[in-house]
């Protein structure tokens, strides 16, 4: 996909909702590639032991699933030059495994720097899991 440009982006367009699945087995292959193998992300006895409703998915791999699908928009991952947020809620995985679903808007375009600030939304079970996410993407 080519790079977004000027011409193609205004405020107000939206992208979405593209929904991700989670899955216990993409966690564990997440935490052997992250480093992070914290057993609430695994082990379901002791997320539960700990006051967890169950397994939670990284808050490093929510934001990574979120700002994939920026970089989808963005028609390429080195347009995205900045991308920050706040975990707000944990997403839960049970067994059989959950979504996440993410949007965004444009907010803002600046014609002089020819960048974009999205407003992005990711959501599971309807509830949003990520705060104060946004993202600015540099356009051709």
């Amino acid at each position: 996909m080519a790079p977004r440009s000027m011409g193609e982006t205004a405020v107000g367009d939206t992208f979405g909702p593209v929904t991700i699945p989670v899955t216990r087995e993409g966690l564990v292959a997440y935490a052997n590639a992250s480093g992070d193998q914290n057993r609430i992300h695994q082990d379901e006895d002791f997320a539960k032991s700990v006051g967890l409703p169950d397994v939670i998915a990284h808050g490093m791999w929510t934001m990574g699933a979120s700002g994939a699908v920026v970089e989808q928009w963005a028609g390429d991952g080195g347009r995205v030059v900045e991308f920050g947020t706040r975990f707000t809620k944990p997403v839960v995985v049970p067994q059989d495994g959950a979504e996440v679903e993410v949007t965004g808007v444009v907010r803002s375009v600046d014609e002089e720097t020819r960048r974009a600030v999205v407003d992005v939304t990711t959501t599971c079970g309807g509830e949003k899991v990520l705060g104060r996410c946004t993202a600015v993407v540099q356009l051709d």
